[in-house]
């Protein structure tokens, strides 16, 4: 049954759209099929692993193998780390969510993941289904054989990984294939950061696992739209062809652990400085605006983020009295990550936040698209094509634009959707 809500959600679809075509490079070129094209696929996709019956075993299945993998992490994490990684306590607690420890309950996640990531592309299982996906957004979105690979490859792996899988067609990419590359790479996350805010979200949000992974996927084709609306593809240009072999390769299962082990501990470390950092940043802003008062209250960069983005909240389908609340998580996930923001969701109490907004909340959140990411993009790509720096440097704040409206895009999309839906 539509609701007002539904309407709402409708009409945040239209004004994200508009807004990248008052930002297009060329307004007289919108691409009509390909957004209405994403913004159904979208729909199917949620409404395949959400509405269709026998859904229930789908979401059990996948919620059940993140809870193996979180108890499979745990064991190892207890062994190195002991009572720190939450084994038996030598003393009495008397505050058992103090035993939340960001680095021993959350980073560990990620490492199992990548080397089991690299263990299932060494045995082709992850090749190809990023190669389904591949010849689904080819077929689907008109994309060159490259561009789709590489967007398909950003629903399991980095937004730097991705790039890897294409690299002998990178120096033939277009300036628009370039752009979406890099949209749709800030709009999803990879798949060992996602089983780790599954883990975060499972005790507050029912499917929480289900959830977070449509939510990477679905990203997917709103960065495709949302990047050739901004930056559409010049006629007789673009089409890269790739014939789906891939420049990521490993010699056999122990060494894709291994180096699957040894690319997990780089993104741990990245995402624990990059943390430290924009949370110390943060931190040394709101002491310096901490002797401000305002409506009762001290004025920190929480609440005033949380101000400006509480009408992009409501667009999403948001209710007006939540939107405070899921606004300061949109400016949390901007300036300190969607870690941070995950984390924070899942601390609502459940008396402050409905159901359906922390839903959407979850879509809205899940992409890499915040400002921490642009220095990783930058360098990552300058890395993997020097020759095209300056091209990177030129698009990639464009790029997080897009990229964040995209995880926007996805919310409004199943905010759109009739509640039985879920």
């Amino acid at each position: 049954m539509f609701s007002l809500h539904n309407l709402q959600s409708l009409l945040g679809l239209a004004v994200i759209i508009g807004v990248c075509w008052l930002m297009s490079e060329d307004r007289t070129r919108f691409p009509w099929r390909l957004t209405l094209g994403a913004m159904a696929v979208q729909a199917f996709l949620v409404l395949l692993v959400f509405g269709v019956p026998g859904s229930e075993v789908v979401l059990g299945a996948i919620t059940g193998s993140v809870d193996a993998l979180a108890t499979a992490t745990r064991r190892g994490t207890q062994f190195i780390f002991g009572y720190l990684g939450g084994g038996d306590q030598p003393y009495v607690v008397a505050n058992d969510r103090a035993l939340f420890v960001f680095a021993f309950e959350v980073l560990p996640l990620i490492l199992v993941i990548s080397a089991l990531s690299a263990l299932l592309w060494h045995w082709r299982i992850l090749k190809w289904v990023t190669q389904g996906f591949g010849l689904l957004f080819q077929r689907t979105m008109g994309l060159g054989g490259a561009s789709a690979l590489a967007v398909a490859a950003n629903i399991f792996l980095g937004m730097i990984e991705s790039p890897i899988v294409i690299r002998a067609y990178l120096d033939r990419l277009t300036r628009s294939e370039l752009f979406l590359l890099m949209v749709v790479g800030l709009a999803t996350v990879a798949g060992s950061t996602m089983v780790a805010y599954a883990a975060i979200l499972s005790g507050v949000l029912p499917n929480a696992a289900g959830h977070v992974l449509v939510a990477s996927i679905v990203s997917a084709p709103a960065g495709v739209a949302l990047a050739r609306i901004m930056l559409p593809e010049k006629e007789g240009e673009g089409g890269a062809h790739a014939d789906y072999g891939s420049a990521l390769k490993y010699d056999s299962a122990i060494d894709a652990i291994v180096k699957g082990t040894a690319d997990g501990l780089m993104v741990v470390l990245n995402i624990s400085a990059v943390l430290i950092v924009f949370v110390a940043l943060v931190a040394l802003v709101n002491i310096m605006i901490g002797g401000l008062w305002l409506f009762d209250a001290p004025l920190t960069l929480e609440r005033m983020l949380g101000w400006l983005f509480m009408p992009v909240a409501w667009l999403t389908g948001v209710p007006w009295e939540e939107a405070g609340k899921a606004g300061w998580l949109l400016g949390v996930k901007l300036t300190l990550t969607e870690f941070v923001a995950f984390i924070e969701l899942g601390n609502v109490p459940a008396g402050e936040m409905s159901e359906r907004t922390r839903m959407l909340m979850t879509y809205a959140l899940c992409g890499f698209a915040n400002i921490g990411s642009v220095g990783i993009t930058v360098t990552g790509l300058s890395v993997l094509m020097p020759d095209r720096r300056e091209e990177v440097l030129g698009l990639v704040w464009r790029a997080l634009f897009a990229g964040f409206l995209a995880t926007l895009m996805s919310a409004a999309v199943v905010g759109a959707l009739p509640a039985a839906v879920f």
